[in-house]
């Protein structure tokens, strides 16, 4: 009751946290952008046998999706040239360094229905291509301000409901800010290791007993039992 209210008052959109990760925790095969699950997991046998099965919820989520530009750079949009089948979808996409060049941005115009690039860098190469492209909106902050961003998402661009698959840190952020409603969980089953190799949720530790409050819990509503040893599992953040 809490949370709707909350989100009445702060007029957000639905969220939901929707990732593959090993039993361990882990996002990647490590801690090096060369390794990466899209690219990895289909080679290890055991594993490879039910990962389409991720893919496969993957096209049931919201079709708004917010990401990274690390992370759209690591599949290598930035390299592709072959004109891509338009998608019904959307992306934000949270870029400031950036990740995303000129080609990796044009190609992700015609392969969305809309971009939201949110960037802290007025010479990112999406705020001069927004000027001719109409499926390219420009979102710039200082400093991202994420609860205002999710705000000017739902009010300004109708965006009620949003997947967010984005890398550790960015998870931590978002979940301790208290954007995420819901966390739905793909297991492969795969140990992955490495003290350094991202997980579900990286970022800042806490150090101190009065930090607690920041510690999320859950509610399990559904588990999901795939095939070939797979898990779906699906929370409520309380």
């Amino acid at each position: 009751m809490l949370r709707n209210i909350k989100l009445l008052d702060m007029n957000l959109p639905r969220t939901t946290l929707f990732m593959i990760m090993s039993l361990d925790g882990k996002i990647s095969s490590g801690d090096t952008d060369d390794l990466d699950v899209d690219r990895d997991w289909k080679k290890i046998k055991g594993v490879k046998e039910g990962l389409h099965q991720y893919y496969d919820l993957e096209k049931r989520t919201d079709i708004v999706s917010l990401n990274t530009g690390r992370v759209m750079a690591k599949i290598g949009v930035n390299k592709r040239k072959k004109a891509p089948k338009k998608m019904p979808v959307s992306f934000v996409i949270i870029d400031s360094k950036p990740h995303l060049t000129k080609v990796g941005v044009e190609y992700l115009s015609k392969w969305l229905k809309h971009l939201y690039l949110v960037t802290t860098n007025n010479n990112h190469p999406a705020v001069k291509l927004s000027k001719n492209l109409n499926n390219i909106t420009v979102i710039k902050y200082k400093k991202i301000d994420f609860t205002n961003l999710f705000q000017k998402l739902k009010r300004e661009f109708g965006i009620n409901r949003m997947t967010i698959q984005s890398g550790g840190t960015l998870n931590t952020t978002l979940v301790r800010q208290g954007l995420i409603d819901r966390v739905s969980i793909v297991i492969a089953p795969i140990l992955v290791g490495g003290k350094t190799t991202s997980t579900l949720m990286d970022g800042k530790a806490l150090h101190k007993v009065s930090e607690l409050k920041k510690l999320k819990a859950l509610k399990l509503i559904k588990v999901n039992r795939l095939k070939n040893s797979y898990l779906h599992l699906i929370y409520k953040v309380l």
